[in-house]
């Protein structure tokens, strides 16, 4: 029987999403898959939350990947298969439509579609004992397109050849020098580390934000460039961007509305 649920808890502007399915390591069973897609459809876009996070519980795994505990039926056949990968897919856009920045915190493994939640996200923190992993073609599954299309954007063409040919773990050192991952950080420091980052994301001017994610995300659809385009003359029409030239001309720190 498939377990686990994602936790959810709104504080200080941001709102943090928790896999927690402990008994398999995180891994992100079909009801999880929809709770994300849910929670995620749900953050608001009136300035509430600023940032998300999401992690895992227990702070030992990201995840362990999609819980094939269920596979015997939620694979069972090619329509099956198919309709599986449309729900692991659906959760991954609903994170990339959130309006806000999505910071992936990646303590321990992150393994199989683990990677296509944490490619999701916009920013990635990882511990330095972190390791990511792929084993598609150690159980001979064969990986959506989509998701392999998302990797590829985020990991770029070699290093995603290597997770899915090879089927090792790549340590996160290797994916932070490669510039996938924003910041590296040891197990004491993880959460003054995250704390910093979203900090600084909470701090700055959430339209200037929002109208950079959809830039960055028109990039890879074009049918987001004029979205993208109207939100850069909604900041640049905004309160907020009078504040940050008056707090610039003043030398002091700029207090951002989202307005």
């Amino acid at each position: 029987m498939e377990e686990g649920r994602v936790l959810v808890e709104h504080r200080d502007g941001v709102t943090t999403l928790c896999l927690s399915n402990p008994a398999r390591r995180n891994a992100i069973s079909s009801t999880m898959w929809q709770q994300l897609i849910q929670l995620a459809s749900q953050i608001p876009s009136d300035g509430q939350t600023r940032a998300v996070v999401i992690r895992g519980a227990g702070g030992r795994s990201f995840s362990a990947g999609a819980d094939i505990s269920g596979f015997a039926t939620a694979r069972s056949d090619d329509a099956n298969a198919r309709t599986y990968d449309d729900l692991v897919e659906a959760a991954c856009r609903a994170i990339e439509a959130v309006t806000v920045p999505t910071v992936a915190v990646v303590a321990g493994h992150c393994i199989g579609a683990g990677n296509s939640v944490a490619a999701s996200c916009d920013l990635i923190v990882a511990t330095d004992d972190a390791v990511f992993a792929v084993p598609a073609a150690r159980l001979g599954l064969g990986y959506d397109p989509r998701g392999v299309e998302r990797f590829v954007r985020v990991f770029g063409v070699p290093l995603t050849r290597e997770l899915l040919y090879l089927a090792q773990r790549v340590p996160a050192r290797r994916l932070y020098d490669l510039g996938c991952i924003s910041r590296l950080s040891g197990r004491q420091e993880l959460e003054a580390t995250v704390g910093e980052v979203v900090g600084q994301l909470v701090g700055n001017a959430p339209l200037t934000l929002k109208a950079a994610k959809l830039a960055i995300r028109a990039t890879a659809d074009a049918s987001l460039a004029d979205q993208a385009l109207q939100a850069a003359l909604a900041a640049d029409a905004s309160l907020d961007y009078q504040e940050g030239r008056a707090a610039f001309l003043e030398k002091r720190a700029p207090h951002f509305v989202g307005r």
